[in-house]
């Protein structure tokens, strides 16, 4: 009975062995592939991490003087607003391609078939936003501070809000390219699809232009959406009190700002849930 019990628990064993890998073991495997795939992809790289630098760059070079009703560098404004932009271009545009190339090449029905863990995948994708999201802003910080004199936080509860602003619109963004995959047909059009609507909540949403200076029905466009809040709360965190006035609400609106990113947050994961496909049109 022993010899039997014995044999039963090590058929049970080896089938809990044989069920797949480790969750932790196979998410750090599929994070190390991830973060590998990135740095070696040389026009994704490019795309995602140096296009807000340049623009930094670039623009940081050409606007100068003080915002209407301020004493604040117009620069200032413009760096707080890049280095949301870039946030966004690390979770949203950046992994939105990713996946709808992995998705249309098979790759994507390949894993899901596999004996990984299918949350596997979504924590790899997850590590590559923090990490490759750490480097974009660590980068902007560095490159607006040397070049364009940005103040850093001055008090640790800037540095907070800094932190929280930047988690949660990194998560909302990444949850709404997930589900933004679903419009995707193909990985040839992904990036035709993908640019537009980044570049146009750019132009509405405080990033080039101060938010105040916007036609109101741009500003309550951008409002229904992630960047808008996500530059206003990093605002906040660089520029002084006496620019909260020209603020639409006159505040930094910083309970909203959570509210909102988190709402997204949210919403981008029902989303996510509802449309996530794991097999592309055209793979079998």
């Amino acid at each position: 009975m022993a010899a039997q019990e014995s044999v039963l628990g090590s058929g049970v064993d080896g089938a809990v062995r044989a069920a797949g890998p480790g969750i932790w073991r196979s998410s750090l495997a599929r994070s190390s592939v991830e973060l590998k795939s990135f740095f070696r992809n040389k026009q994704s790289l490019v795309f995602t991490l140096a296009l807000p630098i340049l623009l930094l760059l670039v623009f940081g070079s050409i606007f100068s003087g003080t915002v209407e009703g301020t004493t604040v560098d117009f620069k200032q404004v413009f760096i707080a607003g890049i280095i949301a932009s870039g946030v966004m271009s690390v979770s949203f545009t950046g992994l939105a391609i990713n996946i709808a190339i992995e998705r249309d090449t098979g790759m994507i029905r390949r894993l899901a078939c596999s004996p990984m863990p299918k949350s596997a995948y979504f924590t790899g994708k997850i590590t590559r936003v923090a990490v490759t999201g750490v480097i974009e802003t660590a980068i902007l910080l560095g490159v607006a501070l040397a070049f364009f004199g940005l103040p850093l936080p001055g008090t640790a509860a800037k540095w907070l809000t800094l932190l929280w602003v930047l988690l949660l619109g990194a998560v909302a963004c990444s949850l709404l390219a997930v589900a933004f995959t679903a419009l995707i047909p193909n990985s040839r059009s992904a990036s035709a699809i993908v640019t537009p609507p980044f570049l146009v909540l750019q132009f509405i949403s405080g990033v080039f232009f101060p938010f105040n200076q916007l036609p109101l029905w741009m500003q309550n466009t951008a409002a229904l959406f992630p960047l808008k809040w996500m530059a206003q709360g990093l605002r906040s965190v660089f520029l002084p009190e006496e620019f909260a006035l020209v603020e639409p609400a006159g505040t930094w609106e910083l309970g909203r700002v959570a509210l909102v990113l988190g709402a997204w947050c949210v919403a981008g994961l029902l989303l996510s849930a509802l449309t996530f496909s794991w097999r592309g049109p055209n793979v079998q």
